[in-house]
């Protein structure tokens, strides 16, 4: 398939390198993470944090900080908050570094105004000094756009490294792929290309289980919100759903694959059920491989109680991004080749926004700006607001607005006259 043009809408930053991994910091500051690795090449490796806000025609986004990494690309990445920390868990090449992160308001004299740091089509670009090539960056003041009186209030910032532990351990190039942090912050899981996915006491980063089932490496992994599950998939083409207490394999998904092609499940993450507190929805992107690349890709939904498929969405081309808001109400997915980005209803996985070419490349992340219970998330005129990047160094944001729907009132109406009418014409025609 060829690479659909590509469709600027909702761009809202250009970084200087690939990026692989993105994650809500708080319900208003996004980080994105990746780089251009070992090779001698002049692109940075790192994560940068951006604030959000809506100016009341669309989304932008202001540079908080940025923090590289020496050599060491940030192929994917965690977040962790609560009323007391705010913690980040990098994967860089085999290890998984932790990082504290403080919010500090502090008095700026030099604050930028509104217009001078946001260009007229909402894209913050970054500006290249010489301390830009360091870590002292971390520690700058950042100006806060949003201050209604322009008091010379801003918000800072401050990232400290903490442990550092290995992951993965390959004998040849060990490398992790994915790390995920419990609900209640208190596990976090890892995996790589050793197949071994390890569970670890956060923050403490101290190994607890490892959880041996996978052939292959292992692609994603996910926490179920009300449960003792986690799920974990892997090139081998299993999606295991393990108990974390024990440590045992609680169940398999298994399908019935069309035309007895083979799939590979790329991406997995828990939502919310609105409305059932005590019950959750898994969901799943599956792309097929070897001879049957010409069959369809699907966005799926689990029972994950029972290990049933529930519903299942055909898509024309692979799948690589993946996410569920915060509320469960709203899923989006990212496809490969046109670097497209859509969203579906959850309950009825039915496609509400379509975005055709949201990238030149393949979609890499995707993430909802949050809407439950966080009294500083992002206010929007937009019913839902997805983030996505990619490898062509870009952050936009798709909102979905508000869908225009009848009243109730007006659709009992609308029944009792479509009644009445067909009661008159049955009647005139002796019926």
């Amino acid at each position: 398939m060829a690479p659909t043009r590509r469709n600027r809408t909702g761009l809202i930053a250009k970084v200087n390198f690939p990026l692989y991994t993105v994650q809500m910091l708080t319900g208003r500051h996004i980080l994105v993470g990746g780089g251009g690795g070992t090779a001698k090449t002049g692109v940075a490796n790192g994560f940068e944090i951006y604030e959000v806000f809506h100016d009341g025609e669309k989304f932008v986004a202001r540079e908080i900080i940025r923090h590289e990494t020496g050599t060491s690309v940030v192929m994917n990445c965690a977040t962790f908050s609560n009323n007391k920390h705010t913690y980040v868990v990098a994967g860089q090449e085999s290890q998984c570094q932790l990082y504290s992160v403080h919010s500090e308001l502090v008095i700026d004299e030099n604050i930028e105004t509104l217009t001078d740091s946001v260009k007229s089509n909402g894209i913050r670009h970054r500006k290249h000094s010489e301390s830009e090539a360091s870590n002292e960056r971390r520690h700058s003041k950042v100006k806060n756009d949003r201050t209604k009186n322009n008091n010379n209030k801003s918000i800072t910032f401050v990232i400290k490294p903490g442990d550092s532990v290995n992951t993965d351990f390959h004998s040849e190039e060990p490398v992790q792929r994915v790390v995920r942090i419990s609900h209640d912050g208190k596990i976090m899981a890892t995996g790589g290309v050793d197949c071994q996915v390890r569970l670890w006491k956060f923050p403490a980063m101290q190994q607890m289980k490892t959880l041996s089932g996978h052939k292959k490496e292992i692609d994603d992994i996910d926490f179920c919100p009300i449960s003792n599950t986690v799920v974990t998939i892997a090139k081998d083409g299993l999606a295991i759903l393990w108990n974390i207490k024990t440590g045992k394999q609680q169940d398999q998904l298994k399908w019935d694959q069309p035309n007895g092609s083979t799939y590979l499940y790329k991406r997995c993450r828990f939502g919310p059920i609105e409305g059932k507190k005590e019950k959750s929805a898994l969901f799943m992107l599956t792309n097929p491989t070897g001879l049957a690349k010409k069959q369809k890709s699907y966005l799926q939904k689990w029972a994950p109680e029972d290990a049933a498929l529930v519903k299942a969405v055909a898509i024309d081309e692979s799948l690589s991004a993946l996410a569920v808001r915060d509320d469960g109400r709203f899923v989006a997915m990212g496809t490969m080749f046109s670097g497209s980005v859509s969203i579906y209803i959850a309950f009825s996985m039915q496609r509400v926004l379509h975005i055709p070419g949201a990238h030149c490349m393949f979609v890499t992340g995707l993430e909802f700006l949050p809407v439950a219970s966080d009294k500083h998330a992002v206010t929007s005129i937009s019913e839902a607001a997805v983030v996505s990047i990619s490898v062509d160094n870009q952050v936009c944001i798709h909102s979905l607005p508000y869908r225009h729907s009848i009243p109730l009132w007006i659709a009992i109406l609308i029944i009792v006259f479509v009644l009445i009418c067909t009661f008159i014409l049955c009647s005139f025609m002796g019926i």
